[in-house]
């Protein structure tokens, strides 16, 4: 079977180094989070983002909804974390190269953030999740440039 992966890219107007801290610190990146719950429960993510640290979606009770492990990282360059919905009764298999990747590049104080995430052909119903992850992300990426823009 094909794999299915949402694979966007965009253009930030600030350096790799601001882009990364929206990505990583709690107190940017709960804002661009929350867009996917899909009108569900809000939540936030919790992280040390530090290799093989966990990687916790949790809602505004604690409860975790989301979980999973960075299995790269590279700072202001390069983080991977796994993402499980642990509400699904279905057990996909999940690989290290499975999740969400951000890969930065800089040059002359522009950053571009290439996001990849997947694999959703392991998923029943796959190429339906992998369409609306990638509307989310359509929200997400301009959410993420105006905040390393502004700050």
């Amino acid at each position: 079977m094909k794999k299915l992966f949402v694979d966007k890219t965009i253009v930030i107007n600030a350096p790799a180094s601001k882009v990364w801290d929206v990505l990583t610190v709690e107190e940017y990146n709960n804002h661009w989070a929350t867009e996917f719950s899909s009108g569900g429960p809000q939540f936030h993510l919790d992280s040390t983002w530090e290799l093989g640290s966990p990687v916790l979606w949790k809602g505004e009770d604690g409860t975790v909804i989301v979980e999973g492990n960075v299995t790269a990282l590279e700072k202001n360059k390069l983080l991977r974390f796994t993402v499980f919905d642990v509400r699904s009764e279905e057990k996909a298999l999940v690989t290290e190269e499975d999740g969400i990747t951000f890969q930065l590049s800089e040059e002359m104080g522009m950053t571009n953030l290439h996001i990849l995430q997947g694999d959703f052909s392991v998923m029943p119903e796959g190429k339906k999740y992998r369409d609306l992850s990638a509307d989310i992300w359509d929200k997400v990426l301009p959410s993420i440039k105006k905040m390393a823009e502004s700050n």
